[in-house]
């Protein structure tokens, strides 16, 4: 089956991407790579890659997260009793980053806004070492029994669970000094794993969730602590979405963009224009393709609340 971006779709990326779009419309033809996160609350990444060896499974660690590989030769990933017992987590490599980025530490008190299915939540909860306090929300009920199976099968036990539009969430009362968004968006980075994404993708789509995201940043910066962080993520490819949010934070939000260092992990800099408008923060931002690391594509950017 010939599969093809929309006609929007190839017009718009064409001209961001230019010579490289041949690359993207080559990521058409192949699937991310199947990767899992070592769950070190309940195992050791050594204990692990000795069992999963024993299985016949070919494990290449990640470049940019040591406790993370990458899977070859595996029934599936899924079946498990390893996986059932919460001693490994099967997400996309990419979306290791913006938690990497976050860099929670044990004691703090971490928001994640968005958080369900909960590849982002458990993480952190491991990296706290379950200690400290992480308010996990999420505004649909199905979501947040997802997000709460997977707290709970991987021993997380410092997380809270709440369910609120993220657009209100400075009604809980409470302050945090990292906060992560990883907010709601048109996926347009994820047609490496499901090219359906791309049946729902609208310029109109893009535009209306670009509204919805400088909503929830607008009120988590209510909800930051002085000299807290604030790491921004989408998994769209869209400048909209991305690099004119970064804007809106800096000028609108009087957030300080920081630069983002990451080893192991190929990307770029956001980009600086668009059509008629101009990102002059972008440098800040990282972005990367689909075809860059075999991964789902990402934006991410790091923010600082000006005291």
């Amino acid at each position: 089956m010939s599969i093809k971006f929309p006609i929007g779709f190839e017009k718009k990326f064409r001209e961001i991407l230019k010579e490289e779009f041949k690359n993207l419309e080559a990521a058409l033809q192949y699937r991310a790579r199947d990767c899992i996160r070592v769950n070190t609350l309940k195992i050791s990444k050594e204990e692990l890659k000795k069992r999963l060896i024993e299985k016949g499974w070919k494990l290449e660690e990640v470049a940019w997260y040591e406790n993370a590989f990458f899977v070859e030769n595996a029934d599936s990933l899924a079946k498990t009793k390893e996986y059932f017992l919460g001693y490994y987590y099967i997400q996309d490599a990419s979306s290791l980053v913006p938690v990497l980025v976050l860099d929670p530490k044990p004691g703090d008190i971490v928001l994640d806004a968005c958080a369900s299915p909960g590849s982002k939540t458990t993480f952190i909860a491991e990296l706290m070492k379950n200690e400290g306090i992480i308010i996990a929300n999420d505004v649909n009920p199905k979501r947040i029994k997802a997000l709460s199976f997977n707290l709970q099968k991987i021993g997380a036990t410092n997380v809270i669970v709440t369910m609120i539009d993220a657009r209100k969430i400075s009604k809980m009362g409470v302050k945090f000094n990292k906060i992560l968004l990883d907010v709601p968006c048109s996926s347009s980075g994820t047609f490496i794993s499901n090219y359906r994404v791309l049946e729902f993708w609208s310029q109109h789509i893009v535009e209306r969730l670009s509204n919805l995201q400088k909503q929830i940043l607008k009120e988590a910066v209510k909800v930051l602590d002085d000299n807290g962080t604030i790491v921004y993520s989408t998994c769209s490819l869209d400048p909209e979405e991305n690099e004119e949010n970064l804007e809106y934070a800096v000028k609108k939000l009087n957030l300080i963009p920081e630069k983002i260092e990451l080893k192991g992990l190929k990307y770029r800099q956001g980009i600086e224009q668009y059509r008629n408008k101009k990102f002059e923060h972008a440098k800040y931002a990282i972005r990367f393709y689909p075809f860059d690391n075999l991964t789902e594509g990402f934006f991410i950017c790091k923010l600082k609340k000006q005291v």
